[in-house]
């Protein structure tokens, strides 16, 4: 089955295609603005705003009063434009909040270019974009499938990064008769309804004192200056590691639960409620359930796999898998083994509730 798939792969653009670079992101950020500018008069105006044939077509005229347009790929150019226009379509279906103007100042900075005529290519160890020629990259990956499209993008550790989105035919995984319910948490990061515990490594924890020094050392020097930029770019950098390495164990444990697994069963939670609790919102985060979830999700599209899902509020913990009898008064989350009242079973907190998923779920 065809399928949409990235490839992240990291460029090292010399001083001539940084220029470039740069003069891309800044001309996709003007044309993004000025449309948005142009969307919210015609709103304010007529109540209705603009179609993205209406935004499009704002562009041949633009390139004619701002002739530095024309020095950049066009159609980084027109996606900028298509992004005004889904956003305010996301907006009206209450998905998202409605568009911003971008900042020059923002940490993330990114454009979007398609395939067209060759215009993207990869030969050994170096990669073709529109507009730059030929870049080197760390080929950390074989690229697989027919290109569609490529992201550039500037991370806040002045890295520069390429995502190229293909088109792949993902065969699915043979059949099983394995049914698996996960139960997550902090101090483990989830628990199975086979037994299996999966220990939490709490990366954020091990870089904290790194982190907070340099944090330090940024709030005391000079803002925009030389040293001030360098101590940021340390921290994102040192976010950056916690980052890779949190994806990195997730995608392993995650591919291992789909290959294993014909029907996985998780909790429906509702994180953003959750992280309200102060006390526990920094390990919430750093858990990242929110991407289990995610790439749970996806890969079992992918490979042919089910993902069922119990209610949010579904009392997982207080009901004992056993006899089913539901205890009414909620355990803290300290007590982490309990007696059922009813069958005298003694459960381990997580583990009654990974099976209670399970058979919920089912």
């Amino acid at each position: 089955m065809l399928q949409h798939k990235a490839f992240k792969y990291r460029i090292y653009p010399n001083h001539v295609q940084i220029v470039q670079l740069r003069k891309t992101l800044g001309c996709s950020r003007f044309v993004f603005n000025h449309l948005l500018t142009k969307w919210n008069q015609t709103y304010q105006a007529t109540g209705k705003g603009l179609s993205y044939n209406t935004c499009a077509s704002h562009l041949p005229a633009m390139k004619r009063e701002w002739p530095w347009l024309k020095e950049v790929d066009s159609i980084a150019l027109q996606s900028a434009v298509r992004n005004v226009a889904d956003g305010f379509q996301r907006f009206f279906k209450k998905q998202n909040d409605p568009p911003r103007f971008k900042s020059r100042k923002h940490p993330v900075q990114s454009y979007t270019t398609r395939y067209t005529n060759g215009n993207i290519a990869m030969k050994g160890d170096r990669l073709q974009l529109p507009k730059l020629g030929w870049v080197p990259f760390a080929k950390s990956r074989e690229l697989e499938g027919r290109i569609l499209s490529a992201t550039v993008r500037l991370a806040p550790s002045g890295k520069w990064f390429v995502a190229l989105v293909c088109e792949v035919d993902i065969q699915p995984l043979p059949l099983t008769d394995s049914f698996l319910g996960i139960d997550v948490g902090i101090k483990q990061l989830a628990v199975t309804s086979e037994g299996h515990a999966v220990d939490n490594p709490r990366y954020t924890l091990q870089y904290e004192r790194m982190l907070a020094k340099w944090q330090r050392i940024l709030a005391r020097r000079k803002r925009d200056g030389s040293n001030w930029s360098k101590a940021k770019r340390k921290v994102a950098q040192i976010h950056e590691w916690i980052r890779n390495s949190r994806l990195d164990a997730m995608h392993k444990q995650t591919t291992r639960w789909i290959r294993e697994n014909q029907t996985i069963c998780i909790e429906s939670l509702r994180i953003a409620n959750m992280m309200k609790n102060r006390h526990l919102a920094k390990h919430i985060a750093d858990a990242s359930w929110g991407e289990m979830s995610r790439q749970l999700h996806y890969k079992a599209k992918w490979y042919g796999r089910t993902i069922k899902e119990t209610p949010a509020f579904a009392p997982t913990s207080q009901t004992c898998h056993v006899c089913g009898k539901k205890h009414a008064k909620v355990k803290e989350l300290s007590i982490r083994v309990w007696k059922c009242s009813s069958c005298q079973t003694v459960h381990d907190r997580d583990g009654n509730a990974a099976k209670n998923i399970k058979a919920m779920a089912l």
